[in-house]
C-alpha cells in the first residue's frame, strides 16, 4: 500500500514539473489568486491547487496594418508602421490587460492615425523620424501600466493617391524650370558685367581695341568664306575717310 502511494506521489510530481525558459517568466496562481512570478528553471505546479501562464519577455516586432488617414491639409493617405516592444513586468502584462499583444497593436493604430491627422502632408514626408518618435512616446506612456516598454516605432511607407503623385510631379517640374530660369538670368548678368568690364578696359587702354581687331582677323583667316565682315571703331572709320580725302 505504501509503495502504491509513493508511486502515485512520484507520478503526480513528475507531471507537475514545469520548465520556464530563460526568455520567459511564469505567472503562478494559487487557488485562483496571484502568487508570484516564476523565474527561469524547473518549478512544481500542483494540479488543482496551482495554475500558471508563460510570458515571453523578448523584444517583439508588431506590424501595424496599413491605415487610411487624412492629414491636416485634408489629403487622404495610407500609412503603415512597425512597432518594437518588450514586457518588463510579466505580472502586469497578465493582470492589467486581457491580451497585451492585441491591445498594443490597437493602441499603435489609433495613435498613428491621430498623429497623421495633426500634421500636413509636407510635415509627414519630411519629418518622419520626429513623428515616429512622437508615436513611440505616446504608446510607451499608455502601455507602461501594462508592464510593457515600447522601444521604437518606424513609419514604413506612405502611399499617396495617384492624382496627388501627378500634382507633386508637376510642382517639382515647375520648381526645376524656375531654378533653370534663375540660373540662366544670373549667367546673363555675370556675362554682361564681364563684357562691361572688358569694354571699359579696352576704352581706356590705348591700342587695346586695335589688338583685339587684329586678333579677330587672325581667327577669321582660317575661314574658307569669300566674304568677311567685321566692325571697326568710329575713330578708325573717320581716320580712313580723312586719309582717302587727303589722297584725292
Amino acid at each position: 500500500m505504501i509503495g502504491l502511494l509513493l508511486l502515485a506521489a512520484l507520478v503526480i510530481v513528475a507531471f507537475s514539473v514545469r520548465q520556464i525558459n530563460e526568455y520567459e517568466r511564469g505567472i503562478l496562481f494559487s487557488f485562483g489568486k496571484f502568487a508570484k512570478v516564476l523565474a527561469p528553471g524547473w518549478h512544481i505546479i500542483l494540479p488543482v491547487i496551482h495554475s500558471y501562464s508563460k510570458i515571453d519577455v523578448r523584444t517583439k516586432a508588431v506590424d501595424v496594418p496599413e491605415q487610411e488617414a487624412i492629414t491636416k491639409d485634408n489629403i487622404s493617405i495610407r500609412i503603415n508602421a512597425v512597432l518594437y516592444y518588450n514586457v518588463f513586468d510579466a505580472s502586469k502584462a497578465v493582470l492589467a490587460v486581457q491580451n497585451y499583444n492585441y491591445a498594443v497593436a490597437q493602441l499603435a493604430q489609433t495613435t498613428m492615425r491621430n498623429i497623421v491627422g495633426s500634421v500636413s502632408l509636407d510635415e509627414l514626408l519630411t519629418e518622419r523620424e520626429k513623428l515616429s518618435q512622437e508615436i513611440c512616446n505616446i504608446v510607451d506612456a499608455a502601455t507602461d501600466p501594462w508592464g510593457i516598454k515600447v522601444e521604437n516605432v518606424e513609419l514604413k511607407d506612405v502611399a499617396l493617391p495617384e492624382e496627388m503623385k501627378r500634382d507633386m510631379a508637376k510642382v517639382a517640374e515647375a520648381e526645376r524650370e524656375k531654378q533653370s530660369v534663375i540660373t540662366k538670368a544670373a549667367g546673363e548678368v555675370e556675362a554682361a558685367t564681364n563684357l562691361a568690364m572688358a569694354a571699359n578696359i579696352m576704352g581706356t587702354t590705348p591700342g587695346a581695341l586695335h589688338l583685339r581687331t587684329l586678333s579677330t582677323l587672325n581667327d577669321l583667316s582660317s575661314d574658307q568664306s569669300n566674304t568677311v565682315i567685321f566692325a571697326l571703331p568710329v575713330e578708325c572709320l573717320e581716320a580712313m575717310r580723312g586719309l582717302n580725302q587727303g589722297k584725292k
